[in-house]
């Protein structure tokens, strides 16, 4: 009588033991894509973002990060956050390319058609910076034919 429970308690368990580690395996490779978010109080200096683009005399697109109350950290990254410090990330056409560590980056390629370019303000850890329920950041379309 106990070897009849036996056999659909295990199977169960083999069921939901895969179903949680499938759903974990999906929070893990959406989670690099959804930082977590850090508040700009009002009593604070707000930082703020200008993207420019060039297009190169040769080839590609430079982008030029112009910054107010906000500070390139890059000796400071993956440690404890400082007061409107940190770094940016570059997403093209709502996917992360990298982190910035300055005002200037060269984009080599772009595909055929629209592209948006997007710059956040993030800090040493990560999160991305808000001021009133929007997120610090400047986006440019360009057209490649």
């Amino acid at each position: 009588m106990k070897r009849k429970f036996l056999v659909p308690l295990i199977l169960g368990l083999a069921v939901t033991s895969v179903t949680a580690h499938e759903q974990m395996k999906g929070e893990q490779s959406n989670s690099h894509h959804h930082h977590k978010t850090v508040m700009i109080s009002e009593n604070q200096p707000v930082p703020s973002i200008d993207l420019v683009v060039y297009e190169d005399s040769l080839k590609g697109w430079n982008l030029e990060i112009k910054l107010d109350n906000f500070e390139f950290a890059p000796e400071m990254v993956n440690e404890e956050n400082e007061l409107n410090k940190g770094h940016a990330h570059l997403y093209i056409n709502g996917e992360k390319i990298t982190r910035i560590y300055g005002n200037w980056y060269y984009l080599g390629s772009l595909p055929s058609g629209r592209n948006e370019i997007k710059v956040g303000l993030n800090t040493n850890s990560h999160e991305s910076l808000m001021y009133q329920g929007k997120l610090i950041e400047d986006v440019e379309v360009i057209d490649v034919k």
